[in-house]
């Protein structure tokens, strides 16, 4: 073939292919025809032997000749690819329409779970006094979650104490208060915490669950009285409750603490009168206090004719199932979208 038939061959190739590709409808049909003139087998390509038979005057222009059929074809893809895909974004447009004056999905903003929004309102209110923060693990020493808190290992009141033992003589602390323990033992008096965490306990029914939150407090100082524990939670009962909430206090017993202290506060929903919810006392328990036993003092090396102190233990729960209008404890734990997204 001499350059006079390369160049009319390549300009026919090159019609032929612009042609094809101003016919085909779909992106994929465009590839297929793109490759069949300049792709690796392609026609144009198997062109490019007849260069070796040419006189090496001709060269040079049957390589320009070859190379604006393969600009001829690439230009007609590439305007092929262009018109199919502003078509494409047309039908689109009138298919898939956008109403845009209809109003906007507001972006949903979780507040987190309903025990963690308590929890914290508690740390915050707790905080406000005075009270710093402190944390411990959850698998506990007998030392630690029993004896250095006067339960010897005879002692009956370890039978309040539903525990979960572990294998290795360890188990879940049933309390927080083997934090405050380890704070009495590792800081400097005084001493102002609250120790916020899970605790455990073989116990479940409607008000009652197998792992559930704690908040306990304790202040040591010089010269701590239960004056100094009632005045406390007084004013937490109104930071928690509203200003003027009266609080109780019921002769109770604890180990760790002597003398002890139930504490109710005037039910929130009757306000004293009596009603469902508070058995028509027109009282709700919140939590146990009272002044730190002398023996838990001794225990961890604290001398208990210069300081005195007080301690008290809440659960997270029962202030959310109060403060909530929650009936069933097992609510917080099923998960249930519903009852989450109320909070």
């Amino acid at each position: 073939m001499d350059i006079q038939g390369l160049q009319s061959k390549l300009e026919e190739l090159a019609d032929e292919a612009v042609g094809k590709l101003a016919g085909v409808e779909q992106k994929e049909e465009a590839i297929q025809v793109k490759n069949r003139y300049l792709g690796r087998s392609g026609s144009v390509q198997e062109l490019m032997t007849v260069l070796r038979e040419l006189p090496n005057e001709d060269k040079p222009v049957a390589g320009q000749a070859i190379n604006q059929a393969k600009q001829a074809i690439q230009g007609a893809f590439d305007a092929r690819l262009k018109e199919l895909a502003q078509r494409e974004l047309e039908r689109k447009m009138r298919e898939e329409t956008l109403d845009v004056t209809l109003p906007g999905r507001k972006p949903e903003v979780s507040l987190g779970h309903p025990l963690r929004q308590v929890e914290n309102e508690l740390i915050a209110i707790f905080e406000e006094m005075g009270f710093a923060v402190a944390e411990g693990p959850e698998i506990e020493t007998d030392y630690f979650n029993f004896e250095a808190l006067n339960f010897p290992p005879d002692h009956p009141a370890r039978d309040m104490q539903d525990t979960f033992m572990l294998t290795d003589g360890r188990l879940l602390r049933t309390h927080t208060s083997p934090v405050q323990v380890r704070t009495m033992q590792a800081y400097e008096l005084p001493i102002q915490i609250i120790s916020p965490g899970r605790v455990y306990r073989c116990d479940s029914d409607l008000t009652h669950s197998p792992v559930f939150h704690q908040i306990e407090g304790l202040l040591i100082d010089e010269e701590v009285s239960m004056a100094d524990l009632k005045g406390t939670l007084t004013e937490f009962a109104q930071r928690c409750f509203g200003e003027g909430t009266q609080i109780r206090f019921r002769p109770s017993y604890f180990p760790f603490t002597e003398p002890s202290a139930e504490v109710d506060v005037e039910c929130i929903f009757c306000h004293g009168d009596g009603c469902r919810v508070c058995s028509d006392t027109g009282w709700l328990e919140i939590l146990g206090s009272g002044m730190v036993d002398p023996n838990v003092f001794e225990a961890s090396g604290i001398d208990p004719e210069r300081y005195s102190g007080f301690a008290f233990g809440l659960g997270v729960e029962r202030i959310a199932m109060l403060t909530r209008g929650i009936g069933d404890i097992r609510r917080f734990f099923e998960n249930d979208q519903r009852f989450l997204e109320q909070f």
